[in-house]
């Protein structure tokens, strides 16, 4: 008789086991979410061209330059037209076709001669030199910017859409390589739609032409 306390605590202890084990099983798919989520928060941060090690600085993008312990010469500014920045001590330096690493190194180096060890740090704050035309029979033709990744779709989609006569079936991209040559790059929209054909997807200096 003795015994029997100890059987149904036992009994109580293993059913324990048994429900925590129940509710930790579920707790792996969790993980898996977890990690395919930051996976994707990754691939997102890698596609935003802002913090892509290779963007190339363009006129009218805004920059952050901080200087470790320097708050007068840490500041934010835009690109000129002329593609240069203006730095106190240091003056005119060109930012257009740079690096963010790229512009850093020379700036660190610049102030080498003024600053000991200067501690130097570039960031595209708003990419602002990324664009991209609409012309032809939509509603808002003109020139979007491309701060994020878009497609044709979108580009159409911020033009207004289409007129009545457009020819969606007969839309087509221009896009300029770096060796300065045009592509003519064909583009029918009901395929699009039905996603028989590639949603284009767009490019800085991309020309979206709907006859």
């Amino acid at each position: 008789m003795r015994s029997q306390p100890i059987q149904i605590l036992m009994l109580a202890v293993m059913l324990a086991g048994a429900g925590f084990a129940q509710n930790a099983t579920p707790e792996k798919p969790q993980s898996q979410d977890a990690a395919k989520s930051a996976q994707a928060d990754t691939q997102t941060a890698k596609g935003t061209k802002a913090n892509d090690p290779d963007y190339v600085i363009g006129i009218e993008d805004v920059i952050a330059i901080n200087v470790w312990h320097e708050a007068e010469m840490s500041r934010s500014m835009a690109v000129r037209p002329d593609g240069k920045i203006s730095m106190p001590l240091i003056g005119e330096v060109v930012a257009e076709g740079k690096t963010p690493a790229q512009l850093q190194a020379e700036l660190t180096t610049k102030l080498q001669a003024l600053i000991k060890n200067p501690d130097v740090t570039v960031i595209v704050q708003d990419i602002k030199s990324q664009k991209f035309n609409v012309l032809g029979e939509v509603q808002k033709p003109g020139m979007y910017p491309l701060s994020k990744p878009m497609t044709v779709l979108d580009g159409i989609a911020l033009a207004g859409g289409f007129k009545d006569f457009a020819k969606a079936k007969k839309m087509y991209i221009l896009r300029k390589g770096k060796d300065g040559a045009t592509t003519r790059i064909p583009v029918n929209y009901n395929n699009v739609i039905k996603g028989t054909d590639k949603n284009v997807e767009l490019e800085s200096r991309d020309t979206i032409v709907v006859p």
